[in-house]
């Protein structure tokens, strides 16, 4: 038994969409800064929505994993600092 074989593209088929460099630059800086992640997922997000190119997953993601980030910091924060707070009132 042999495998069919490949499709072969036809001329005036359409072509992949371009993926926008902003989303992947996104998905890569928010695993080092959310904030900048933040920022470049939503300029991504806002030029696939103008020209249609693809990489809205990769800017969502982003813009999603940036929240999350953030708000596991402030929650982060919060705990630390009181724990702090307790620990100076109580004299250790």
């Amino acid at each position: 038994m042999t495998n069919p074989p490949a499709p072969v593209p036809q001329p005036g088929s359409p072509a992949a969409p371009r993926t926008n460099t902003f989303a992947i630059v996104a998905i890569v800086t928010v695993w080092f800064g959310a904030i900048l992640g933040l920022v470049f997922g939503y300029i991504a997000l806002s030029q696939i929505k103008r020209s249609g190119e693809g990489g809205h997953g990769l800017a969502l993601a982003a813009v999603i994993i940036g929240w999350v980030a953030i708000a596991c910091g402030i929650i982060f924060s919060i705990v630390f600092f009181s724990l702090f707070a307790t620990s100076v009132s109580n004299g250790y």
